[in-house]
């Protein structure tokens, strides 16, 4: 359970129901589906660079409100003894379905989630993991990297698109709730998308 393992005690402020969620392991994946209330795209001259990263799973130019998704979490064991966490989001627009997939693994020296975007890997990017005076999970992006085949090549802060993430639990509707702002220092925003899921008995 890596996420377990990066937040060492903290992760027993997370709210119940969220620690179910991270409980991820080999014997125990976690398959969700909701609704996206709102998923909101960049600015229109970004839709060339947005189309072309469809063919890596990774950002999409598709807007909309009130849409169908899935998450999927699975674990596997790598080569060197590393779990690795794999997240398969699937987005079901009226005309397209488009996913946003990525492959976690962690550093515990460094007491970072390791974060590669896309499928095959684009973009590598630090994660930090933080748990709220509300039992919430923030996740906050770090230093990021473009990975063209062997090459990773750090990208410059003023380049990176910085990721916000607020995963709760909304008690009196029995959902998780998730809010992404995905945005750049000097184009804005990227991607934004927010919305509630329920568990699936597996």
């Amino acid at each position: 359970m890596i996420y377990k393992e990066i937040l060492g005690e903290e992760f027993n402020r997370l709210h119940p129901k969220l620690q179910e969620r991270y409980s991820i392991s080999l014997q125990h994946p976690f398959h969700g589906r909701g609704t996206m209330l709102s998923i909101i795209s960049g600015k229109s001259w970004l839709k060339s660079f947005l189309k072309l990263a469809v063919r890596w799973k990774f950002l999409f130019p598709e807007e909309g409100s009130n849409i169908p998704f899935t998450i999927r979490n699975t674990a596997k064991q790598l080569p060197n003894g590393e779990q690795e966490i794999y997240w398969e989001r699937t987005f079901y627009f009226q005309h397209v379905t488009r996913q946003f997939n990525a492959f976690m693994t962690i550093d515990a020296k460094r007491r970072i989630v390791k974060d590669y975007l896309g499928e095959p890997n684009l973009f590598y990017s630090d994660l930090k993991f933080i748990v709220t005076q509300e039992g919430s999970l923030q996740i906050q992006s770090g230093a990021q990297r473009l990975l063209l085949g062997k090459w990773e090549i750090p990208i410059p802060k003023l380049f990176e698109g910085k990721v916000t993430v607020m995963e709760g639990y909304d008690d009196i509707n029995d959902v998780y709730t998730i809010q992404v702002r995905i945005h750049n220092p000097i184009i804005g925003r990227l991607m934004a998308y927010e919305g509630g899921f329920t568990s699936e008995q597996l």
